[in-house]
């Protein structure tokens, strides 16, 4: 027999449930209503009362609608963030809290987080088994979305080329999200951080341009606007991960000093931010741990470039040249990798596709050093959440039945109610000759009318629930939830239905029983 279950189809099996379910009230349907049509009554019943039926058809739809809305929203819920991180083979962090850099990284939430420096990120991309290592960079905002600094080929992975217009090809160029609310062609500013604390005047006299937006990804990569890592970095007034070209090496450039100093100064400079990162809460982006050692020396850095190249005063006027040429001075430098370790900032994650599935288990374990990185697998870290989410789904479930049940037997109770409003009708027809079975044939029909109409709006209402539930998740999660009824929401309305009209020939018996010729007297 277990045999024969387990070559059914899931649809089938589905099916044998739901019959099993309804058998009882199919059962007690034949045994009552052979031979007999007290339909017409029944429905005449239903109308004669019209409002007292409606309100209790109500009460019945809202009870199983709220249990069904939330069963089919946690469904919903796990199918969005499992498709939502389906992009993203394996991550490669610095050592911490998978799931804080599961947020960070796939969900694009804001978290104060340590770096991966320039070698480590070589020995990645060096990994004859990786396809695809990503850097991204994030920290500022444009609108409350965020700005993420990333290479081209990721947002090519990320949309499967779907793309309208094209990819970045220069600092001062952007490709948004699908829910982004600019036009192609748009320019924007980028605000430091994120929400109310948000900078909007960091970076003034820096634009980018829109020259893209993503096809519908379902994740909060939609409301995301995606630029060249290189542009991150630079606005921030870092090295951009390349080493100077050989025509500016003794051309002065601002550029050039730029990467040196970041070379000369990665160990004492770097050591000491990797510790205020997560001390000091500028660990967030790459750029933040960066913020103060600039904050601290931007007077001298700032005389020095007066003093060296001549273009800059004690006003700052070169920090404000170089905004305002950013963009112009963009095309000539070069994006994506590869990046040279001794100009490379650091990046807080680094998102790798393998070349199979099976190598990012291979990938995972090479790339988990207790003192250097940390590698993990979201559709892993996502298990162990649903996980926990499951026993709880379990004792909320455990909950949801007591509560059913109270709900029955509040329904039984305002059943009987209900019917001592026929109890006259029910006298009359006893007096007119009818039999006890014609009696409770019909006050179990009524009752049952009410309980299947009520099931049938309470799935309708479920639905509609679930549906605002997934619109203020997807707004304040930026998960795209799919909403819908599946077979578990069928199978608990049935449950219901069939439990509460078995139940409901309790009172249409007690009533035809307790009713006589002396009931027929006004």
């Amino acid at each position: 027999m277990r045999d024969l279950w387990a070559a059914l189809p899931s649809w089938g099996q589905d099916l044998l449930w739901l019959a099993a379910l309804m058998l009882p009230v199919a059962v007690i349907a034949v045994a009552l209503l052979r031979g007999l049509a007290p339909w017409p009554l029944a429905l005449g019943m239903v109308r004669r009362f019209g409002w007292i039926n409606a309100v209790f058809v109500g009460l019945i739809a809202v009870s199983v609608g709220m249990g069904i809305g939330l069963v089919a929203q946690e469904r919903g819920l796990r199918e969005g963030t499992a498709a939502a991180a389906s992009k993203f083979d394996l991550v490669v962090t610095a050592p911490g809290s998978e799931v804080t850099m599961l947020l960070a990284a796939v969900y694009l939430r804001p978290a104060d987080v340590p770096l991966i420096d320039g070698p480590t990120y070589a020995e990645i991309v060096a990994d004859p088994r990786v396809r695809l290592a990503a850097p991204i960079a994030f920290g500022d905002s444009y609108e409350g979305d965020p700005v993420v600094g990333t290479v081209a080929d990721f947002v090519t992975h990320l949309t499967d080329g779907e793309i309208e217009g094209r990819l970045f090809a220069t600092e001062g160029e952007a490709v948004v999200g699908h829910l982004v609310e600019v036009a192609l062609g748009d320019e924007i500013a980028p605000a430091h951080g994120h929400g109310a604390a948000a900078d909007a005047h960091a970076h003034e006299g820096f634009h980018y341009e829109v020259v893209g937006r993503m096809a519908p990804t379902g994740s909060p990569w939609d409301r995301a606007v995606l630029v060249p890592v290189e542009s991150v970095w630079g606005v921030h007034g870092l090295a951009d991960g390349h080493a100077p070209h050989p025509q500016e090496a003794h051309g002065g450039t601002q550029e050039e000093e730029r990467g040196h100093n970041h070379a000369e100064a990665h160990e004492d400079e770097h050591g000491e931010a990797h510790e205020a990162r997560r001390d000091d809460g500028h660990g967030e982006t790459h750029d933040h741990a960066h913020e103060d050692s600039h904050a601290a020396h931007g007077e001298d850095h700032a005389d020095a470039h007066g003093d060296e190249h001549g273009h800059a005063d004690a006003d700052g006027e070169a920090h404000d040249d170089e905004h305002d040429h950013a963009n112009d001075e963009a095309p000539s430098r070069a994006l994506g990798p590869p990046y040279d370790p001794a100009y490379f900032p650091g990046t807080p994650a680094v998102i790798v596709v393998p070349h199979s599935i099976g190598q990012a288990y291979a990938l995972q374990s090479a790339f988990t050093r207790d003192a250097g990185t940390m590698a993990f697998l979201p559709g892993a870290v996502l298990s162990q959440l649903y996980a926990l989410l499951g026993d709880v789904r379990q004792a909320m479930s455990l909950m949801s039945l007591v509560a059913q049940g109270l709900v029955a037997a509040s329904v039984l109770t305002g059943l009987v109610m209900l019917l001592r409003l026929f109890q006259r009708h029910i006298a009359l027809l006893r007096a007119l000759g009818a039999p006890t079975r014609f009696l409770v044939a019909l006050v179990w029909s009524y009752g049952a009318t009410l309980l299947v109409l009520g099931g049938v709006l309470g799935l309708g209402l479920g639905w509609a629930t679930a549906a605002v539930l997934s619109g203020v998740v997807a707004a304040r999660t930026g998960v795209a939830i799919p909403v819908g009824l599946g077979w578990p929401e069928v199978h608990l309305v049935a449950g219901f239905v069939a439990a509460t009209a078995s139940l409901a020939l309790l009172p249409a018996w007690a009533l035809t029983r307790g009713t006589g010729p002396s009931g027929t007297r006004p």
